[in-house]
C-alpha cells in the first residue's frame, strides 16, 4: 500500500512539474505517467496561489485594474504559457479554410495573427473580468482553474485524438474510461457543495456558477472537437484557456464579483 502510495504522490510531483513552472525539488522522484488525471488537482493548487496573491494585494490597497494585471501576468508565469501557446497555435490553425492543412499549420512554432489576436483577447477578457472579481471569493478564484483543466480531461476521453504521436498523446494514452474522468468531477462538485452548505442563502447563485462553469467546459471541448475532428495538444490548452477566459465572466455575470 505505501509503494501504491509514493507513486501517486510522484505522479502529483509530475503534473506539477508538467503543467506548471513551480519548482520541485530536484531530489524528487517524479512520475509522468496518467499525469493528466491530476489536471484538475493542479489546477486546483494554481488556483489558490492566485487567489491567496489577489487578496493580499488587494488588502494593501492596490487599484482593481493594476492588481488584476498582475495576477494575470502571474497566471501566466505560472503556467509557463504552456496553455496559452496551445490557444494561439490552435486560433493559427483554424484560420486556415483548408481544413486539411490545419494540423499543419498548427504544428508551425511561427505565430501568426490569429494567434496573436487570440492570446490578447484571452488576456483582455481574463483582466477585465479579474479586475470585477471580489478578492474575497477565493473558492471562485480555485474553482476556475480547475474546471479549465476539467474540460481538457473531458476532451482528452470524449474525442479522438489526431496524431499518432505529440505532446498531448500519452495523455490520451492515459485517460480511457470515465473512471479517470469521474474523480475531477466529484472533487469541482464537493468544492461547490461546500461553498453553498457554508453560505446557504447562496446556494442558487453557487448552482448557477457551477453549471456555467461546467457547461464552458464541456461546450469548449465539443466546438474545438467539432472544428477539428478531434484534438491535438495544442486544442487541449485552448480548451483550458479558453474554459478558464469565459468561466471568469459567467462568474461576474452571476456572482456580480
Amino acid at each position: 500500500m505505501g509503494g501504491v502510495a509514493m507513486i501517486w504522490i510522484w505522479r502529483i510531483g509530475g503534473a506539477i512539474a508538467f503543467y506548471t513552472s513551480i519548482p520541485i525539488p530536484r531530489s524528487w522522484p517524479l512520475e509522468f505517467s496518467g499525469i493528466a488525471r491530476f489536471a484538475t488537482l493542479v489546477g486546483m493548487l494554481i488556483g489558490t496561489i492566485l487567489g491567496v496573491m489577489n487578496w493580499c494585494l488587494w488588502s494593501v490597497g492596490m487599484p482593481n485594474f493594476t492588481r488584476s494585471s498582475v495576477i494575470i501576468a502571474l497566471w501566466v508565469a505560472i503556467t509557463g504559457g504552456l496553455h496559452l501557446d496551445g490557444a494561439m497555435d490552435t486560433a493559427d490553425g483554424l484560420s486556415v479554410m483548408d481544413r486539411d492543412r490545419r494540423l499543419e499549420v498548427m504544428s508551425d512554432s511561427v505565430t501568426g495573427a490569429f494567434g496573436a489576436i487570440s492570446a490578447i483577447l484571452i488576456l483582455l477578457l481574463k483582466t477585465a473580468a479579474m479586475s470585477s472579481l471580489d478578492p474575497q471569493h477565493l473558492w471562485m478564484a480555485i474553482a476556475i482553474p480547475a474546471w479549465g483543466r476539467a474540460g481538457q480531461l473531458w476532451a482528452i476521453w470524449r474525442y479522438p485524438y489526431l496524431k499518432p504521436t505529440g505532446k498531448g498523446a500519452f495523455h490520451k494514452a492515459a485517460i480511457q474510461s470515465y473512471k479517470d474522468v469521474l474523480p475531477s468531477l466529484i472533487l469541482l462538485i464537493a468544492l461547490s457543495g461546500v461553498q453553498a452548505a457554508l453560505n446557504p442563502q447562496q446556494s442558487i447563485e453557487i448552482l448557477s456558477l457551477t453549471l456555467g462553469w461546467a457547461a464552458i467546459a464541456g461546450g469548449s471541448a465539443w466546438w474545438f472537437n467539432h472544428q477539428l475532428g478531434g484534438h491535438t495538444g495544442d486544442t487541449y490548452g485552448a480548451v483550458v484557456e479558453w474554459t478558464e477566459a469565459w468561466s471568469l465572466v459567467w462568474a461576474i455575470l452571476i456572482g456580480n464579483g
